[in-house]
């Protein structure tokens, strides 16, 4: 197996593959509490004079 002796991209792609897990758990919670979330800021706003 060839070993690569450069590594400076290693940290990058390792801050780009967190950001995307990041992205796709919130997109996950959006679409699951999306309803509930957009009722509850609905019945916030609607309480403020």
């Amino acid at each position: 197996m060839v070993r690569f002796k450069r590594e400076e991209g290693q940290g990058l792609v390792e801050y780009a593959l967190i950001v995307l897990f990041i992205a796709l758990i919130v997109l996950v919670a959006l679409t699951v509490f999306g309803q509930t979330v957009s009722s509850l800021y609905s019945q916030v706003v609607s309480s403020w004079p």
